[in-house]
């Protein structure tokens, strides 16, 4: 039954208020694509391609292998790769063998895998021979059984495995031939997320959330053709975004996707848009922005009419972004918001309908919000009032990966708590104000303070330290370090960054320094970082 939901009204002609979901699981969806489309390029990578029919068939023979070398149901496997075929073949071997994602980012330094690791507590992990120094080097600490290496530009049967520094081929150590039938009510993924607390763990999808989610926005996303779009996926794919929007949503559509491992080229993403007629391309606000700066001073204007829709989350869509890029391409471009708790989309603004200045848009179809006191968090606060958003609907995930209690705070009654401060308008679009919990976003990326000032109080001479984000044009926000220095002791910002450069991925990494007599705490001498200002 539909409640009262003042956004309906606002969707797109065809988007349903409500939609019925299938019992499936994540290959399922895959496999249906391949059995419409067999000969349809379902990959492009570089100049590598796979058509859906082998990216089903090596998907699910890697998923025997794995099952031979003695994968089971539930068991966690990492995916420690850049967007690459191998990942996407990776993804759905371990899916169709009954195993659960757990997909690192490969640009991490040492100790942030290690921790990643230590959460998810995988079976299995494959990576890229290139990032096998850093993978064995928290091997020691780490209760992963075996390596996988994937050989760039091969077929994944020519993956290896490494077990104690020998190698050998992979082959089934079990007679087995088939895949079991998976439980749409089985995980399916471990989303590394801060939540709302800010303590890093694993948010638990299942497969019919995860597939729930997909077809939601495959609904929202009016306009196009199965089998004959043409997605540009450079978010990252071990980022619940790109794992939902950039992978997931394009194979239900059988659409070709470009997998690009470095967003930051930008001159060769336009080019790779104008070459390969990208019809469908999910970003970030900073990227959108980089590749109008392209635009606007290329001599020969490229032809990008070929994109149809444009979706931006991760971070505030500036009007002037989504303003010149509309102007230059002919496409829509529209913001959306999500959460790794929800994987991964929420709300988004309509495709063809109108696009609200400072709006993450309408609640998709099925997903109930509500604004609450952010004093009691349960007082239901009336149109355009202020308080945090909570969130209902069929992508919610389970709960977090060993946290009992952090689950319960974040799940009740059904509700996800977002720790997003939000408002919502008359006519149901909504805004968000602020975050809860003082999380910085840089890009799009998720960086929580205290992961930084554990890492910066290490630095001789600094007594205290706070982190907090400041707004940035390009990036949207960077993070900047509040110190206070021991007694005659001096620091420079280039002399932070040298400290952290092993110890924490770039974008983590301070972009500004203030030297202050003293960090702002509460009489029990709790930190107010707030008080630090932007």
């Amino acid at each position: 039954m539909i409640r009262n939901r003042p956004w309906i009204t606002h969707y797109d002609e065809g988007v349903p208020a409500e939609l019925d979901y299938p019992a499936i699981t994540i290959p399922d969806i895959l496999r249906i694509s391949a059995i419409e489309y067999p000969k349809n390029i379902a990959l492009i990578q570089g100049k590598n391609s796979i058509t859906y029919k082998n990216l089903y068939t090596e998907s699910k023979q890697l998923a025997i292998k794995l099952m031979g070398r003695g994968l089971q149901k539930g068991d966690r496997v990492a995916i420690c790769l850049p967007n690459q075929i191998e990942f996407v073949i990776s993804f759905y071997a371990i899916l169709m063998a009954g195993g659960v994602v757990a997909a690192l980012n490969p640009t991490y330094p040492v100790r942030e895998l290690e921790f990643q690791v230590g959460i998810a507590k995988p079976k299995f992990l494959i990576a890229s021979s290139r990032y096998l120094e850093k993978i064995m080097a928290i091997r020691s600490s780490s209760k992963f059984e075996s390596i996988l290496i994937s050989k760039k530009g091969k077929d994944v049967s020519d993956i290896r495995f490494e077990n104690d520094g020998f190698e050998k081929n992979l082959e089934p150590i079990k007679n087995t031939d088939t895949i079991p039938e998976i439980d749409p009510d089985r995980p399916v993924i471990l989303q590394f997320s801060g939540g709302t607390t800010g303590i890093p763990k694993a948010a638990i999808g299942l497969h019919r959330n995860v597939a729930a989610n997909v077809l939601q926005f495959s609904k929202w996303l009016t306009g196009l053709n199965k089998g004959q779009e043409v997605f540009l996926t450079a978010i990252p794919l071990f980022h619940v975004y790109g794992m939902v929007i950039g992978l997931n949503v394009a194979i239900a559509l059988a659409a070709k996707i470009v997998l690009v491992d470095n967003p930051g080229d930008i001159n060769s993403l336009v080019d790779i848009l104008e070459k390969k007629k990208v019809s469908v391309f999910p970003g970030i606000p900073s990227l959108f922005s980089a590749i109008n700066q392209i635009l606007a001073d290329s001599n020969s204007k490229p032809d990008l009419t070929s994109l149809k829709v444009c979706i931006s989350g991760s971070a505030p869509l500036p009007h002037k972004t989504k303003e010149t890029f509309e102007r230059f391409t002919g496409g829509k471009l529209v913001e959306g918001y999500g959460l790794s708790e929800a994987p991964t989309a929420t709300h988004c603004n309509p495709i063809n309908g109108e696009n609200r200045d400072g709006s993450i848009g309408l609640p998709l179809p099925d997903v109930e919000c509500k604004i609450v006191s952010l004093e009691d968090g349960v007082t239901t606060m009336a149109t355009n009032q202020i308080g945090e958003l909570l969130i209902n609907g069929p992508q919610i995930m389970q709960g977090y990966f060993e946290k009992e209690i952090e689950s319960a705070n974040a799940l009740q009654s059904g509700w996800l708590h977002t720790g997003d401060i939000a408002r919502m308008d008359e006519d149901g679009f909504f805004y968000i104000i602020g975050r809860k919990k003082e999380l910085i976003k840089v890009g799009g990326l998720q960086v929580w303070p205290n992961e930084v000032e554990e890492v910066i109080r290490g630095v001789p001479g600094i007594e205290e330290c706070a982190v907090t984000g400041i707004n940035d044009d390009y990036y949207g926000e960077v993070v900047k370090a509040w110190v206070v220095l021991e007694t005659g002791s001096s620091i420079t910002l280039d002399v932070v960054k040298e400290f952290c450069e092993d110890k924490l991925v770039n974008y983590k990494i301070p972009k500004a320094l203030e030297i202050i007599e003293e960090l702002p705490r509460s009489t029990i001498g709790k930190l107010l970082r707030y008080k630090l200002g932007k």
